[in-house]
């Protein structure tokens, strides 16, 4: 597995059927298990080494509230972790935000944004950082970006059709 994927419960899978089907897309294999910071502290750190030692090489983390649990995930590693607030909350994901982004230094998580667009952006980044040793999925990834453009570009000519 090149990616794990770890979500905070259950009921953040919503929230990263996206990342997942990126994931798919790019034919990137990965791993997805639910575990948590605080109530499941010692298989969090179990996970994440057995990923470590098996040459995983990207971690994603999804959790809502306090969402500790991409930076409890980066002080147990040294590979790449993403983190995707999730929403839900009181505060409507921006407890998970701050919890996610106000890393202390030394110990960084690259942040995405709350929910959704969020994990897809999580995917695709981490889909990025493999492209930088692997050719195959670096060509797939520039292809995915022209094919975005050009979605954005038939756009424009379709609402210029509408005046």
């Amino acid at each position: 597995m090149k990616v794990a994927v770890f979500i905070g419960s259950e009921s953040d899978f919503d929230v990263i059927e996206g990342a997942v089907k990126v994931l798919k897309d790019f034919d990137v294999p990965f791993l997805l298990e639910v575990t948590s910071a605080h109530r499941t502290p010692e298989r969090t750190e179990k996970l994440v080494r057995e990923f470590e030692s098996q040459g995983g090489e990207v971690i994603i983390a999804a959790a809502g509230m306090a969402a500790h649990l991409a930076g409890v995930i980066a002080s147990h590693t040294t590979l790449p972790v993403i983190g995707i607030p999730v929403g839900g909350s009181a505060l409507n994901g921006l407890d998970a935000l701050l919890a996610t982004v106000q890393m202390p230094k030394g110990i960084p998580v690259a942040c995405m944004g709350i929910g959704k667009h969020g994990a897809i952006n999580a995917a695709l980044l981490a889909v990025q950082i493999l492209s930088l040793h692997d050719d195959s999925l670096k060509t797939r990834f520039k292809a995915f970006r022209r094919d975005q453009a050009e979605k954005v570009e038939k756009s424009s000519e379709n609402v210029k059709g509408r005046v």
